[in-house]
Order: structure tokens, then sequence, then C-alpha cells
């Protein structure tokens, strides 16, 4: 067994965001292990979302097609994914981390003789060669290692990464397109045990942070409900979104689709700007994939200064209006 399959997973007929994350560790575990990395996307009529995936560093692109995989269900995913996996015999299969993967990516490693490796944040290499996984426990109070132990030859690992853990902005493009080949897997109607239904959503969100390029969050520090005005101005300025820790969401002094954190969303941007925000551990776990975090604090010891690449100790009274003032002057 060798190489890396990741699948990708779509919504509303286009890759997820989360699916090219996937596939940047993918591709990193690939680097590591000095092995091929190849993608899988399921469905019918894929084409074109294969052909996007065969636009990244990639060996192969499987279009895995069948009627019964026009719309999603546990056991028609996990039947083709079986076909394939046999056929292919990856020795690791990651995936996004997403309520559809928690749906069918267990039983899927069951059949193999597998667990899954659920929400990795890291994947490092092992003294010995192969590599270690890195979970959260307890909110992300703690880190755990997993050192997978193959249950049997022809039995891969499976693991899906956690959403802002790895940079879709990372992935290695393709030189030339990755050939697409496509496989159609045996799946009878009667092995389909439930009703194709509406995949799971969680509350609809008015603003989705997932996909703003450049985020100003802010925290307890700003004191009152009437100061946040301040830090909105500074959003506006930077053209970004506002966002907050899990305090100024409990208030009800932003609605709580803005909070980010382990019970709020997991964002990404290439700018977090922290307002106020001391870094507990349970806001830390939605921002630590910011690619550069800014942070404003005044006191010198707050944690999140720990994991800033720039901070400024302060009053964010006074610092937030003349950084807004700054950002207004330097875009005349």
């Amino acid at each position: 067994m060798s190489g890396v399959l990741v699948v990708a997973e779509c919504r509303n007929g286009a890759l997820t965001r989360t699916s090219f994350e996937a596939l940047a560790a993918g591709q990193s575990l690939a680097r590591q292990l000095a092995t091929d990395c190849s993608a899988a996307v399921l469905g019918a009529g894929i084409r074109s979302l294969a052909e996007e995936l065969g636009g990244k560093q990639l060996v192969k692109v499987f279009a895995v097609e069948h009627p019964l995989l026009q719309q999603y269900t546990a056991d028609g995913t996990t039947i083709a994914l079986q076909q394939l996996i046999e056929k292919l015999a990856p020795a690791y299969v990651l995936f996004p981390h997403t309520y559809q993967v928690r749906d069918f990516a267990p039983a899927l490693a069951t059949r193999f003789g597998q667990v899954l490796i659920s929400d990795v944040i890291a994947i490092h290499p092992d003294t010995s060669g192969g590599p270690t996984f890195v979970r959260q426990l307890f909110q992300g109070k703690l880190n755990a290692d997993y050192r997978p132990v193959p249950q049997a030859a022809d039995a891969p690992c499976f693991a899906s990464i956690q959403a802002g853990a790895f940079r879709a902005d990372a992935l290695e493009p393709a030189s030339s397109p990755a050939p697409i080949e496509s496989f159609s897997p045996s799946i009878e109607s009667a092995q389909i045990r439930t009703a194709p239904s509406a995949p799971f959503r969680e509350a609809a969100h008015t603003v989705d942070l997932t996909a703003a390029p450049v985020i100003v969050s802010v925290g307890r520090g700003v004191r009152e409900q009437e100061n946040i005005a301040l830090v909105q101005a500074l959003a506006d300025a930077l053209g970004a979104e506002l966002a907050a820790s899990r305090p100024i969401c409990d208030a009800g002094w932003l609605p709580m689709e803005r909070q980010v954190g382990s019970s709020g969303q997991t964002v990404s941007p290439k700018l977090y700007l922290a307002v106020g925000i001391s870094g507990a551990i349970q806001h830390l776990v939605g921002m630590k994939g910011s690619k550069t975090v800014i942070a404003i604090n005044k006191d010198p010891e707050a944690p999140i200064f720990e994991i800033a690449d720039y901070g400024i100790v302060g009053d964010l009274m006074e610092v937030v209006p003349a950084l807004t003032e700054a950002v207004k002057a330097a875009k005349q």
C-alpha cells in the first residue's frame, strides 16, 4: 500500500473550502512520506469538479460517478469509497472534517478494521518515518498525538482534517493538469437503507466569517457595548468583517453568528486583528489558522501575544481610533 488519497466534498455543485484544506494536508503528508497524492470526488455529472481538482499538484483525480450518488447517502458513499479504496490500496485516506464525513467515515474505516482519526489539526513526521496525527482534546486544552498502527496489510489509515488547520492557499498548483480517471462503483438500490434528504446545516448565518480574508475581532476588553462602534469603524476602514469572542456574543452585544472559537466559527483569514481579546484557548481554537495575527491588549501578559505575529500593548480606546485614522489616511 502506498500513496495518499484525499476525498473531496461538494455542496450545491461546488467543492467546499474545507476540501481544499484537506487537499493541502494531503500534499503535505505526501511530501513527508515521499509518496504521491491523489484525490477523489463523488456524485453524478461531476466532470467539472474533477477538472477543478486536476488543477492542483496531484498524480490523478478519480471521478466516482453513479446515479445513486446524485444525492448524498451514508450507505452509497461508504459502498463507493470502499470499492475505490480496495482498488487503489492507498496507505492514507484523508477527508475534510464535516458533518457529512462524520456521518459515513467511521463506518467506512470500520469496514477495513480501522478507526477514523478525526478532527486532525497537524501532521508531523515520526521518528519511525511514519506520520503523527495531532488532535485536540477538551476544547483545545490538550493536544494528543496519534501514531497509526495498521491492523492489516491492506488497511489504510483514515483521518479527517479540522477546518482551518491547513491553508487552502498553500496548495501546490499543477504544472500540467492531473489526469482524470472515471470510476463506476457497483451500487444497488436495495443497499441504500435511508432516503436521501437535505444535508445537515448549522444555523443559518447572514455572514460567513470563514470566507473573510480580513477579520477584526473584539473581546471583553472593549468594556461597554457602545465602544464596539470604535472597532466597527476600524473594520470598515480595513474592509474587514467584524467578529467577536464568546463573552461579547453571550452578552448580546453582537449576534452569535459573529462568534469565533470552539463553540463558534473556525476561521483562517489572511489577517486577524484581535482587539481586547485575552486569548483563551477556546477562542484560539477558532482562529489559529490565520496567516497573520495582530493583537491589541493593555495586558502585556495576555496569552494572545504568544501566538500573535505583531502586538500592541495599550488601551484599545486610544489605539483603535488612531489606527483607524492611519488606515484611512493611507488610502487617500
